[in-house]
């Protein structure tokens, strides 16, 4: 990163960048749900890096012990991120089916991974530690037990948010560190690409994503 020019959307590059990594990856979803899984390879990376729904790249997903993960990053809470991940849960399930021979037409009962679908947010508007979004919440008829659902667990992961998680996740400590080092000298005026620089300087010198940096 470094003297190049500054990317406004520099937090999603970075999530994406930390937790393509397998290892830093496993330690997400282990802190997450309290799992302890120690190895990688374990964990099989199904993100489609080349397909775009909705205007925008799936973020992350993966397949672990017959759970389907799908981990987004935004910067800001949008009341439509079930609908997004139920289109692309769909496309996910699509390329199960077809990798793994499944035939939908088969009189036998398909047996698929459990979704489960995580956004991680750290915008600069005020959430609660974690909050869910329901497809059903958009449905015009309102049911009690709807026929069809999607939920999106957000999360949030600005600095002094969800401690414990941090604590149980340390890539994920240092990229909210890293975030809020990068506020705290924009709100002094700095321009975004001396921000930067500055803000990765600190950050090294304090081992704060400096493999990454």
């Amino acid at each position: 990163m470094g003297k190049r020019s500054a990317k406004r959307n520099y937090k999603d590059s970075l999530f994406r960048m930390v937790f393509r990594e397998k290892k830093e990856l496993l330690s997400l979803y282990n802190a997450i749900n309290g799992t302890m899984y120690e190895d990688p390879e374990e964990l099989v990376v199904t993100t489609i890096e080349d397909v775009l729904y909705m205007g925008r790249k799936n973020d992350i997903s993966f397949l672990i012990k017959d759970v389907m993960n799908l981990y987004e990053h935004q910067s800001s809470v949008n009341p439509n991120m079930p609908l997004r991940g139920l289109i692309y849960i769909c496309m996910l399930y699509q390329g199960y089916l077809e990798q793994n021979n499944l035939d939908i037409y088969s009189s036998t009962r398909l047996r698929l991974p459990t979704p489960k679908y995580l956004v991680f947010y750290n915008g600069t508007k005020e959430e609660p530690d974690r909050r869910e979004l329901r497809l059903s919440d958009s449905f015009i008829k309102r049911e009690e037990q709807p026929d069809l659902e999607c939920r999106a667990v957000v999360l949030n992961i600005n600095y002094g948010h969800n401690k414990k998680l941090m604590e149980a996740c340390r890539k994920l400590y240092e990229y909210s560190r890293f975030v809020e080092t990068i506020r705290g000298y924009l709100n002094t005026g700095m321009k975004l690409g001396a921000t930067m620089d500055q803000a990765i300087e600190d950050c090294i010198r304090f081992d704060i994503l400096k493999e990454f940096l």
